[in-house]
């Protein structure tokens, strides 16, 4: 299979700016990029997508250059609804460098990684305007969609030009690097395509673009920092059992679509796993592939080891095994209550996970009620005074920890 036919097999191309798209990623070795802006110190799992992407490229022998938006950063891509909030040029910069960061770790040293405040800074109002400005109408840029949405309501002319200084990117990797295509998610076409006839209309070349469809959660929303579903990169945000959990749960519907798209696995492979998981849905082969194949690429099999262990402890309730921070992580935004030296009966009631003692004393002889992972019916029960957390579960689902 050709690297297009790849792309095309696992739903990665939507968008494109030449019918020769084909001829020029099977048949030639280009220089390509792909840019973010460092609104966060992080990337997440929607970058991640693209990030993939770029890396298949990489692997079929094109060159990958990933840029970083520290100028077009502080100035802040249009939303669909509203003006971005600014941020601090101090912020962008500090963002910058951990993306950096993480870019460089998840190539393994192998993409040219730039930042765009590099060429921009020193730019001035007048030779941009001259330069730049001067070759792209307004009318063009009044019909790109981001902008049309944004009409009825109102746009900055900061948000407005933002379409100019990605062009100017893709103009200055084209004369400096020789960098004749740009891949992005489908929201950065119209962004895309200004960089193509900022190219044409300067220098008189052909310069190329493709898009790849925005990833959507089980809700329908992208991925994303802004929809409030960020599941971040870096694994001090996220860990990798709180994203192994997330993946573990992934649809049904939206699995293999995820394996595509997240994953090196073969097109055999792949199918394979589709027709294990027909057969047998309830094991979530699929999910526990999806899981095994990001975390591993992004941490390393320990971590992917670890986070599969954690899950197991949690299963056969051997929470004694855990360490503190690994009970912090497996039980991150459950009730913490304080310890107390009283029995067991009283603090139940006290810390209102049961309503009276009489409820207390039906969850207690009915087995509702567990202690780091055993049942305990004993009304005069103490808790473990050497442990720094004590892990209660009150029927199935409904966790508390008790932090000494």
């Amino acid at each position: 299979m050709t690297l297009y036919e790849d792309l095309m097999w696992r739903g990665l191309i939507k968008d494109v700016s030449t019918p020769n798209l084909k001829d020029i990623l099977d048949n030639q070795k280009i220089t390509f990029y792909w840019g973010t802006d460092p609104s966060a110190d992080s990337l997440h799992l929607g970058h991640y997508s693209s990030l993939v992407t770029a890396k298949r490229l990489s692997n079929y022998g094109h060159h990958p250059i990933l840029l970083i938006g520290g100028s077009t950063g502080l100035i802040g891509d249009p939303r669909p609804t509203a003006e971005r909030e600014i941020i601090s040029k101090e912020a962008v910069l500090k963002n910058a460098a951990g993306i950096k960061a993480q870019v460089d770790k998840i190539f393994e040293g192998k993409a040219k990684i730039v930042n765009n405040y590099d060429w921009t800074k020193d730019v001035s109002l007048l030779d941009f305007l001259r330069d730049i400005g001067k070759y792209i109408n307004v009318n063009y840029m009044l019909d790109k969609d981001i902008i049309k949405r944004r009409l009825e309501t109102g746009i900055t002319y900061a948000e407005f030009s933002y379409t100019l200084l990605q062009g100017y990117d893709f103009l200055h990797l084209f004369e400096h690097e020789n960098c004749v295509l740009q891949a992005e998610g489908s929201d950065q076409w119209g962004n895309i395509t200004t960089g193509i006839e900022l190219i044409k209309k300067k220098t008189g070349k052909e310069a190329y673009g493709f898009t790849m469809p925005l990833i959507v959660d089980k809700n329908g929303k992208k991925f994303g920092k802004s929809e409030g579903n960020a599941l971040w990169l870096d694994k001090e945000k996220t860990s990798s059992y709180e994203l192994y959990q997330y993946l573990v749960n992934t649809d049904d519907a939206l699995v293999i679509d995820y394996l595509k798209v997240f994953t090196f696995l073969t097109k055999e492979e792949i199918e394979e796993i589709e027709r294990k998981q027909k057969e047998t849905p309830e094991l979530r082969i699929a999910q526990k592939r999806l899981a095994e194949e990001i975390i591993t690429d992004l941490h390393g099999k320990e971590e992917w080891e670890r986070a599969l262990e954690i899950s197991e402890c949690l299963f056969t309730g051997k929470i004694t095994s855990l360490t503190d921070k690994e009970i912090e992580t497996a039980f991150k935004g459950v009730p913490i209550l304080a310890y107390q030296d009283k029995n067991l009966l009283d603090f139940l009631v006290d810390e209102h996970v049961a309503s009276s003692k009489r409820e207390a004393r039906e969850f207690l002889s009915g087995n509702a009620i567990t202690i780091n992972g055993e049942i305990v019916n004993e009304e005069d029960y103490h808790l473990d005074d050497t442990r720094t957390y004590n892990v209660l579960r009150r029927g199935k689902k409904k966790y508390y920890l008790i932090k000494k």
